[in-house]
């Protein structure tokens, strides 16, 4: 019991002196690169209200090649006080904006956030925010992983 005791403590000692002798530093780790393999963000703008103090529409083109399924489960817009991913449907034969389920996406899937259909809505935008300026936007999946990219913001009425 004694000898692997010893053996033990001749290990331990051993590899603190091989550290204290590298005289390098040591490595920092490296950190984990943010975003969603295979999702490509494009065309991104926020398009303000043309009244003050009402939501802002964020539109973009959206491409998926990742190697598994994925659900987009929630959205986040920086100097907004909330988010919500929308959608146009029809409920008792009229047409409306609603918030919409997570989106679904397979390998090759590619969507549009156009005006008419599917958007990002931006409630209590910051009057910071004004046309010439960018904020970010950040999508989360089921499961945690995250993609964040910058939308230029855009006065009510410019070209979407």
């Amino acid at each position: 019991m004694t000898k692997h005791l010893f053996i033990a403590a001749a290990l331990a000692a051993t590899s603190l002196s091989l550290a204290a002798c590298s005289g390098g530093e040591e490595e920092a780790p490296v950190a984990a690169e943010e975003g969603i393999a295979g999702l490509t963000i494009s065309n991104p703008r926020m398009m303000l209200a043309p009244v003050a103090g009402n939501p802002a529409a964020i539109y973009m083109d959206m491409a998926y090649d990742g190697g598994r399924n994925i659900a987009i489960r929630r959205v986040d817009v920086a100097q907004a006080g909330r988010a919500e991913l929308h959608d146009m449907m029809e409920y008792d034969f009229e047409m409306t904006m609603a918030e919409m389920p997570p989106l679904m996406l397979k390998p090759g899937d590619k969507v549009s956030f156009a005006p008419g259909g599917k958007h990002v809505m931006a409630f209590d935008v910051s009057p910071e925010l004004q046309p010439g300026t960018t904020t970010e936007v950040t999508f989360t999946i089921a499961g945690g992983d995250k993609q964040s990219f910058d939308v230029p913001v855009m006065a009510a009425g410019e070209e979407r």
